[in-house]
């Protein structure tokens, strides 16, 4: 029992190290950039020796790849629960998963620091785009079918590809809004810059913006 015991905690303490060291990752990420981030500055972010970094991720490519990882998987997890909490109707699905993005959980200045550093970085690497564009085109797919579900029932006169596009490409915008601006808007102005469109493309299904 006591042997156990002690393989559990050892897995645990692993688990906790690992964990420890992809939060300090983003950390050193948001302050200096994907060529800036070193093994050295983690270990000293973490508080933990450069042994323990190299003991647990040997390099710093797979420190990098399990951190965007854990960002993407982070973040699908986020806007799954948005979606399964938000019952059968469709505009309310399609509102909780537009509206999860903006989580201060996974949308935060250092974690959207690192997202814009991965993404500027995808281009060049298949490892990074893998995590990227599968749970977008996951993302976007849900998107597309609850527009098209909205507009069959409202009888929109409007193309489902269109308006999952444009959504798609305003997501995107308000994150880039976020990542660069010297004084971006709050997550609550993110927010309603969606309700507004959400109204403007579905009137009969969303109020104005500021309003329930």
């Amino acid at each position: 029992m006591a042997a156990i015991e002690q393989t559990i905690g050892r897995k645990a303490s692993k688990e906790v190290r690992r964990q420890q060291l992809i939060e300090a990752t983003i950390d050193v990420m948001a302050r200096k950039g994907y060529s800036g981030t070193t093994m050295f500055d983690v270990a000293k972010a973490a508080g933990l020796s450069s042994g323990i970094v190299n003991f647990h991720f040997e390099t710093k490519e797979k420190l990098l790849v399990e951190t965007l990882k854990y960002l993407a998987d982070e973040y699908r997890a986020n806007w799954h629960k948005a979606l399964n909490g938000a019952g059968s109707n469709p505009a309310d699905q399609l509102g909780a998963l537009l509206f999860s993005d903006f989580n201060p959980d996974i949308c935060s200045p250092r974690k959207l620091a690192a997202w814009c550093a991965f993404w500027a970085e995808a281009q060049s690497r298949p490892t990074y785009l893998e995590h990227c564009g599968s749970n977008d085109e996951e993302y976007s797919a849900i998107v597309l079918e609850l527009c098209r579900a909205i507009i069959r029932k409202g009888r929109y006169p409007l193309v489902p590809d269109l308006i999952a596009r444009a959504l798609d490409a305003l997501l995107e915008g308000l994150w880039l809004d976020l990542m660069t601006m010297a004084k971006p808007y709050s997550l609550e102005d993110a927010k309603q810059t969606i309700a507004a469109c959400l109204h403007a493309f579905f009137p009969k299904h969303y109020p104005p913006a500021g309003k329930s």
